[in-house]
């Protein structure tokens, strides 16, 4: 091998070829200049003029912070009159002892803008909070009536039903003693067919009379069928005589035979 061509195998040769690592010259130079920024702006926060309202706001907040010297005329006074420093105000010293917090107002409100403000929005609030009373409440009483008025229905059509079953009833126990003419029209089911018109005196006596109700017809069916009969439609059982019924059926009513 010649002495001007190289050994690339030899240390002298790899002593002069750059460190050329993927990445790694990058990141020292991104972080070099993210230092040097961060102290930049370190130095152009010290430099940089305080305005008027940071020098006041740490002019106050500094005297805050320190307690009032005898110097102050008025502390000298309250001294005079038997005050000692940390002890509470009055004769008694039970008032304050620090001073009355000072509160800077930021917005252009008058005095007094923030109660009136408050006071609205607890007004607002317990208007709303009626509001859903009152909703809750006409929601509730609208429940109550839907469930009364089922509660109601279901009631009639169970009285009208044990009515209907009261006339068929009579009019069969009727027939067996050979009755053939109901006490009263409605003891027995009505016809089919409609019976001859009633004259105009019949109508005209009718409407004198007041409606009974399903309710009052079928007490009175009830007691008929009872007393005359010894049956009991809840039971479905003709009894033998008064004794029998009395002692053997739990009573005159629906709610005696659930």
């Amino acid at each position: 091998m010649s002495d001007e061509e190289e050994d690339y195998m030899s240390d002298a040769f790899l002593s002069k070829m750059q460190d050329v690592k993927p990445g790694v010259s990058m990141v020292r130079r991104v972080k070099e200049a993210i230092k040097k920024e961060t102290r930049q702006k370190e130095q152009n926060i010290k430099n940089r003029q305080k305005t008027y309202k940071e020098q006041e706001k740490e002019s106050r907040e500094a005297a805050l912070q320190s307690s009032i010297s005898n110097e102050n005329k008025g502390f000298a006074l309250l001294q005079k009159m038997g005050y000692k420093a940390g002890q509470g105000l009055g004769k008694e010293g039970a008032g304050r002892v620090d001073p009355i917090p000072l509160n800077i107002k930021t917005d252009r409100g008058g005095i007094g803008m923030e109660e009136v403000k408050k006071r609205k929005a607890e007004e607002e609030l317990e208007h709303y909070r009626q509001k859903t009373r009152a909703k809750q409440q006409n929601e509730t009483k609208s429940l109550e009536d839907f469930r009364s008025r089922v509660r109601t229905e279901r009631e009639e059509r169970k009285i009208e039903g044990d009515f209907r079953r009261s006339q068929r009833a009579c009019e069969q126990l009727d027939n067996q003693k050979g009755i053939t003419v109901p006490r009263e029209d409605w003891y027995w089911p009505k016809a089919d067919a409609d019976d001859e018109e009633d004259s105009p005196e019949e109508e005209e006596e009718e409407e004198e009379i007041v409606e009974l109700t399903s309710f009052d017809k079928l007490q009175i069916l009830t007691s008929y069928l009872r007393g005359i009969h010894f049956y009991c439609i809840w039971c479905g059982t003709t009894y033998n005589d008064e004794e029998d019924l009395c002692s053997n059926c739990p009573g005159d009513t629906a709610a005696d035979h659930e």
